[in-house]
Protein backbone atom coordinates (compact mmCIF):
# COMPACT_ATOMS: atom_id res chain seq x y z
CA UNK A 1 0.00 0.00 0.00
CA UNK A 2 1.99 3.19 -1.08
CA UNK A 3 2.31 6.15 1.88
CA UNK A 4 0.65 9.21 2.11
CA UNK A 5 3.71 10.94 0.86
CA UNK A 6 3.56 8.53 -2.25
CA UNK A 7 0.17 8.87 -3.16
CA UNK A 8 0.26 12.84 -3.21
CA UNK A 9 3.24 12.96 -5.19
CA UNK A 10 1.39 10.59 -7.73
CA UNK A 11 -1.83 12.66 -7.64
CA UNK A 12 0.47 15.44 -8.91
CA UNK A 13 1.84 13.70 -11.31
CA UNK A 14 -1.58 12.74 -12.80
CA UNK A 15 -2.57 16.21 -12.57
CA UNK A 16 0.70 17.48 -14.62
CA UNK A 17 0.05 15.18 -17.18
CA UNK A 18 -4.00 16.33 -17.23
CA UNK A 19 -2.23 19.72 -17.40
CA UNK A 20 -0.09 19.03 -20.43
CA UNK A 21 -3.66 17.35 -22.34
CA UNK A 22 -6.04 20.53 -21.31
CA UNK A 23 -2.92 22.55 -23.26
CA UNK A 24 -4.05 20.78 -26.21
CA UNK A 25 -7.99 21.46 -26.19
CA UNK A 26 -9.00 24.32 -28.40
CA UNK A 27 -11.88 26.42 -26.21
CA UNK A 28 -14.35 28.30 -27.13
CA UNK A 29 -13.45 31.95 -28.94
CA UNK A 30 -16.02 33.89 -26.36
CA UNK A 31 -14.72 32.49 -22.91
CA UNK A 32 -12.61 35.41 -21.75
CA UNK A 33 -15.33 37.82 -23.04
CA UNK A 34 -17.72 35.67 -20.68
CA UNK A 35 -15.32 35.54 -17.64
CA UNK A 36 -14.99 39.43 -18.07
CA UNK A 37 -18.94 40.18 -18.44
CA UNK A 38 -19.60 37.96 -14.73
CA UNK A 39 -16.72 39.56 -13.39
CA UNK A 40 -17.82 42.80 -14.25
CA UNK A 41 -21.36 42.30 -13.29
CA UNK A 42 -20.27 41.34 -9.97
CA UNK A 43 -18.01 44.16 -8.93
CA UNK A 44 -20.01 47.29 -10.85
CA UNK A 45 -18.88 50.17 -9.17
CA UNK A 46 -18.69 53.92 -9.96
CA UNK A 47 -15.34 55.73 -10.39
CA UNK A 48 -14.54 58.13 -6.77
CA UNK A 49 -12.75 60.90 -7.12
CA UNK A 50 -12.20 60.79 -3.25
CA UNK A 51 -13.39 57.67 -1.91
CA UNK A 52 -16.19 54.84 -3.11
CA UNK A 53 -18.42 55.73 -0.20
CA UNK A 54 -18.21 59.38 -0.45
CA UNK A 55 -19.24 59.11 -4.40
CA UNK A 56 -21.92 56.48 -3.99
CA UNK A 57 -24.27 58.70 -1.59
CA UNK A 58 -23.18 61.56 -3.82
CA UNK A 59 -25.02 60.01 -6.72
CA UNK A 60 -28.00 58.67 -4.41
CA UNK A 61 -28.49 61.71 -3.34
CA UNK A 62 -28.62 63.16 -7.26
CA UNK A 63 -31.21 63.22 -9.81
CA UNK A 64 -30.38 60.17 -10.99
CA UNK A 65 -31.05 58.21 -7.75
CA UNK A 66 -30.02 54.89 -7.45
CA UNK A 67 -30.19 53.80 -11.11
CA UNK A 68 -26.96 56.10 -10.94
CA UNK A 69 -25.36 53.48 -9.64
CA UNK A 70 -25.46 51.57 -13.04
CA UNK A 71 -24.86 54.52 -15.18
CA UNK A 72 -22.64 52.71 -18.30
CA UNK A 73 -22.99 49.53 -17.02
CA UNK A 74 -24.59 48.77 -20.98
CA UNK A 75 -21.58 49.94 -22.24
CA UNK A 76 -19.02 48.37 -19.64
CA UNK A 77 -20.61 45.00 -20.41
CA UNK A 78 -20.11 45.94 -24.31
CA UNK A 79 -16.69 46.87 -23.99
CA UNK A 80 -15.81 43.53 -22.04
CA UNK A 81 -17.68 41.80 -24.90
CA UNK A 82 -15.98 42.73 -27.70
CA UNK A 83 -12.10 44.02 -25.53
CA UNK A 84 -11.76 41.07 -23.87
CA UNK A 85 -13.69 38.46 -26.02
CA UNK A 86 -11.53 39.65 -28.74
CA UNK A 87 -7.84 39.48 -26.54
CA UNK A 88 -8.63 36.30 -25.04
CA UNK A 89 -9.62 34.44 -27.80
CA UNK A 90 -6.56 35.79 -29.80
CA UNK A 91 -4.35 34.87 -27.23
CA UNK A 92 -5.63 31.41 -26.82
CA UNK A 93 -5.85 30.68 -30.51
CA UNK A 94 -2.22 31.87 -31.16
CA UNK A 95 -0.75 30.00 -28.10
CA UNK A 96 -2.84 27.06 -29.33
CA UNK A 97 -1.15 27.01 -32.77
CA UNK A 98 1.95 27.77 -30.97
CA UNK A 99 1.75 24.89 -28.70
CA UNK A 100 0.97 22.23 -32.14
CA UNK A 101 3.78 24.32 -34.17
CA UNK A 102 6.22 23.07 -31.47
CA UNK A 103 4.93 19.60 -30.96
CA UNK A 104 3.10 20.02 -27.69
CA UNK A 105 5.58 22.18 -26.48
CA UNK A 106 5.05 25.02 -24.16
CA UNK A 107 6.10 28.63 -25.47
CA UNK A 108 8.65 30.44 -23.49
CA UNK A 109 7.36 33.33 -21.07
CA UNK A 110 8.84 36.13 -23.48
CA UNK A 111 6.94 34.36 -26.62
CA UNK A 112 3.69 34.35 -24.14
CA UNK A 113 4.26 38.36 -23.67
CA UNK A 114 4.73 38.97 -27.34
CA UNK A 115 1.23 36.67 -28.39
CA UNK A 116 -0.30 38.66 -25.26
CA UNK A 117 0.63 41.96 -26.10
CA UNK A 118 -0.26 40.89 -29.97
CA UNK A 119 -3.94 40.30 -28.59
CA UNK A 120 -4.10 42.75 -26.33
CA UNK A 121 -3.62 45.75 -29.06
CA UNK A 122 -6.28 43.76 -31.34
CA UNK A 123 -8.74 43.84 -28.55
CA UNK A 124 -8.12 47.76 -27.95
CA UNK A 125 -9.44 48.50 -31.13
CA UNK A 126 -12.33 46.01 -31.44
CA UNK A 127 -13.47 47.56 -28.03
CA UNK A 128 -12.38 51.11 -28.65
CA UNK A 129 -16.17 52.45 -29.29
CA UNK A 130 -17.70 50.53 -26.37
CA UNK A 131 -15.17 52.07 -24.34
CA UNK A 132 -15.62 55.63 -25.65
CA UNK A 133 -19.45 55.11 -24.67
CA UNK A 134 -18.58 53.54 -21.14
CA UNK A 135 -16.63 57.19 -20.42
CA UNK A 136 -19.27 59.06 -21.26
CA UNK A 137 -22.25 57.19 -19.77
CA UNK A 138 -20.28 57.38 -16.46
CA UNK A 139 -19.28 60.93 -16.57
CA UNK A 140 -22.38 62.83 -17.96
CA UNK A 141 -23.75 62.84 -14.41
CA UNK A 142 -21.10 65.38 -13.72
CA UNK A 143 -21.59 67.88 -16.63
CA UNK A 144 -23.92 70.53 -16.96
CA UNK A 145 -27.51 69.34 -17.89
CA UNK A 146 -27.19 71.23 -21.56
CA UNK A 147 -23.96 69.32 -22.09
CA UNK A 148 -25.06 65.62 -21.46
CA UNK A 149 -25.18 63.50 -23.71
CA UNK A 150 -28.14 61.01 -22.61
CA UNK A 151 -27.27 57.83 -23.91
CA UNK A 152 -30.28 55.46 -23.65
CA UNK A 153 -27.80 52.47 -23.83
CA UNK A 154 -24.76 51.37 -25.24
CA UNK A 155 -25.43 51.00 -28.97
CA UNK A 156 -27.70 53.97 -28.77
CA UNK A 157 -24.52 55.89 -27.99
CA UNK A 158 -22.58 54.01 -31.06
CA UNK A 159 -25.33 54.75 -33.42
CA UNK A 160 -25.38 58.55 -32.12
CA UNK A 161 -21.94 58.69 -32.89
CA UNK A 162 -21.66 57.53 -36.34
CA UNK A 163 -24.50 60.04 -36.66
CA UNK A 164 -23.65 62.98 -35.34
CA UNK A 165 -19.77 63.01 -35.20
CA UNK A 166 -18.63 62.22 -38.64
CA UNK A 167 -19.36 58.48 -38.92
CA UNK A 168 -17.39 55.32 -38.38
CA UNK A 169 -14.52 56.96 -37.61
CA UNK A 170 -15.31 58.32 -34.54
CA UNK A 171 -15.61 55.14 -32.83
CA UNK A 172 -11.70 55.20 -33.12
CA UNK A 173 -11.37 58.45 -31.31
CA UNK A 174 -8.30 57.39 -29.35
CA UNK A 175 -7.62 54.19 -30.06
CA UNK A 176 -3.81 54.41 -30.50
CA UNK A 177 -3.11 55.31 -26.79
CA UNK A 178 -5.92 52.94 -25.93
CA UNK A 179 -4.62 49.23 -28.25
CA UNK A 180 -1.44 50.46 -26.18
CA UNK A 181 -2.54 50.22 -22.95
CA UNK A 182 -4.62 47.24 -23.75
CA UNK A 183 -1.35 45.59 -24.71
CA UNK A 184 0.42 46.03 -21.71
CA UNK A 185 -2.42 45.14 -19.60
CA UNK A 186 -2.90 41.57 -21.37
CA UNK A 187 0.62 41.10 -21.64
CA UNK A 188 0.63 42.00 -17.94
CA UNK A 189 -1.91 39.71 -17.07
CA UNK A 190 -2.68 36.79 -19.60
CA UNK A 191 0.80 36.06 -20.25
CA UNK A 192 1.91 36.16 -16.18
CA UNK A 193 -0.93 34.49 -15.41
CA UNK A 194 0.59 31.32 -17.92
CA UNK A 195 3.95 31.72 -16.63
CA UNK A 196 2.95 31.10 -12.58
CA UNK A 197 0.68 28.68 -13.34
CA UNK A 198 3.55 26.90 -14.88
CA UNK A 199 5.80 27.42 -12.40
CA UNK A 200 3.22 26.51 -9.48
CA UNK A 201 2.53 23.14 -11.42
CA UNK A 202 6.06 22.66 -11.85
CA UNK A 203 7.95 23.34 -9.33
CA UNK A 204 4.85 22.78 -6.26
CA UNK A 205 2.92 19.51 -5.43
CA UNK A 206 0.03 21.37 -6.21
CA UNK A 207 -2.23 19.78 -9.06
CA UNK A 208 -4.42 22.03 -11.10
CA UNK A 209 -7.20 23.19 -9.12
CA UNK A 210 -8.46 26.55 -7.36
CA UNK A 211 -5.37 26.93 -5.12
CA UNK A 212 -3.14 27.04 -8.30
CA UNK A 213 -5.34 29.48 -10.11
CA UNK A 214 -5.85 31.47 -7.55
CA UNK A 215 -2.39 31.76 -6.19
CA UNK A 216 -1.47 32.26 -10.51
CA UNK A 217 -3.98 34.69 -10.84
CA UNK A 218 -3.61 36.72 -7.65
CA UNK A 219 0.49 37.22 -8.75
CA UNK A 220 -0.80 37.95 -12.41
CA UNK A 221 -2.75 40.67 -10.49
CA UNK A 222 0.19 42.42 -8.72
CA UNK A 223 1.82 42.27 -12.17
CA UNK A 224 -1.02 43.93 -13.99
CA UNK A 225 -1.23 46.50 -11.06
CA UNK A 226 2.73 47.21 -11.06
CA UNK A 227 3.12 47.60 -15.24
CA UNK A 228 -0.03 49.99 -15.77
CA UNK A 229 0.35 51.83 -12.64
CA UNK A 230 2.96 54.67 -13.95
CA UNK A 231 0.76 54.33 -17.28
CA UNK A 232 -1.92 55.49 -15.97
CA UNK A 233 0.28 57.93 -13.77
CA UNK A 234 1.02 59.61 -17.42
CA UNK A 235 -2.20 58.98 -18.72
CA UNK A 236 -3.87 61.37 -16.02
CA UNK A 237 -0.80 63.77 -15.80
CA UNK A 238 -1.25 64.61 -19.50
CA UNK A 239 -5.00 64.47 -19.59
CA UNK A 240 -4.67 67.47 -16.40
CA UNK A 241 -2.17 69.46 -18.61
CA UNK A 242 -4.28 68.93 -21.86
CA UNK A 243 -6.61 71.29 -19.17
CA UNK A 244 -4.22 73.97 -19.20
CA UNK A 245 -2.39 73.02 -16.54
CA UNK A 246 1.09 73.59 -15.46
CA UNK A 247 2.76 73.92 -18.68
CA UNK A 248 4.91 71.57 -18.50
CA UNK A 249 6.55 69.60 -21.52
CA UNK A 250 4.03 68.59 -24.15
CA UNK A 251 5.68 65.13 -25.29
CA UNK A 252 5.39 62.45 -23.31
CA UNK A 253 9.17 61.81 -23.17
CA UNK A 254 9.82 65.44 -21.31
CA UNK A 255 6.79 64.67 -19.23
CA UNK A 256 8.49 61.89 -17.77
CA UNK A 257 11.61 63.57 -17.35
CA UNK A 258 9.78 66.38 -15.67
CA UNK A 259 8.24 64.17 -13.46
CA UNK A 260 11.28 62.27 -12.46
CA UNK A 261 13.27 65.36 -11.98
CA UNK A 262 10.68 66.56 -9.48
CA UNK A 263 9.39 63.69 -7.53
CA UNK A 264 11.64 60.96 -7.64
CA UNK A 265 11.88 57.33 -9.71
CA UNK A 266 9.07 56.53 -6.58
CA UNK A 267 6.51 58.32 -9.07
CA UNK A 268 5.64 55.03 -10.74
CA UNK A 269 4.68 53.22 -7.76
CA UNK A 270 2.09 56.02 -6.85
CA UNK A 271 -1.43 54.97 -6.79
CA UNK A 272 -0.22 51.72 -6.97
CA UNK A 273 -2.55 50.48 -3.66
CA UNK A 274 -6.24 51.47 -5.42
CA UNK A 275 -4.69 50.08 -8.80
CA UNK A 276 -3.92 46.85 -6.85
CA UNK A 277 -7.80 47.18 -4.61
CA UNK A 278 -9.36 47.30 -8.84
CA UNK A 279 -6.82 44.93 -10.28
CA UNK A 280 -6.24 42.24 -8.05
CA UNK A 281 -9.84 41.00 -7.47
CA UNK A 282 -10.67 41.89 -11.14
CA UNK A 283 -8.28 39.48 -12.14
CA UNK A 284 -8.69 37.14 -10.16
CA UNK A 285 -12.01 36.22 -10.49
CA UNK A 286 -11.56 36.53 -14.20
CA UNK A 287 -9.31 33.46 -14.37
CA UNK A 288 -11.54 31.70 -12.05
CA UNK A 289 -14.23 32.22 -14.15
CA UNK A 290 -12.15 30.94 -16.82
CA UNK A 291 -10.51 28.19 -15.29
CA UNK A 292 -14.38 27.00 -14.49
CA UNK A 293 -15.41 27.22 -18.11
CA UNK A 294 -12.55 24.93 -19.12
CA UNK A 295 -13.33 22.85 -17.12
CA UNK A 296 -16.86 22.40 -18.04
CA UNK A 297 -16.00 22.09 -21.45
CA UNK A 298 -13.72 19.32 -20.97
CA UNK A 299 -16.13 17.60 -19.19
CA UNK A 300 -19.01 18.62 -22.27
CA UNK A 301 -16.14 16.90 -24.37
CA UNK A 302 -15.16 14.21 -22.50
CA UNK A 303 -18.94 13.40 -21.77
CA UNK A 304 -19.60 13.42 -25.61
CA UNK A 305 -16.62 11.80 -27.15
CA UNK A 306 -17.93 8.58 -24.41
CA UNK A 307 -21.41 9.16 -26.02
CA UNK A 308 -19.98 8.53 -29.28
CA UNK A 309 -18.12 5.26 -28.46
CA UNK A 310 -21.13 3.58 -26.72
CA UNK A 311 -23.29 4.43 -30.10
Amino acid sequence: MPSPAESGAEKAAQSKVAQKSHDRVRYPFWFGGSASMKVRLQTRAPTAPTSMSGTIMSILRSSSGLSGLYNGLSASLLRQLTYSTVRFGVYEELKTRMIQKNNGASPSGLTLVGLASMSGAIGGVSGNAADIVNVRMQGDAALPPERRRNYKHAIDGMLRMTREEGGLISWFRGVGPNSVRAAIMTASQLASYDVFKKMILGWTPLGDGLTTHFSASFLAGVVAATVTSPVDVIKTRVMSASKGGSGGSSSITGLIMDITKKEGPAWVFRGWVPSFLRLGPQTICTFMFLEAHRKMYRKAISAGEYSEAEA
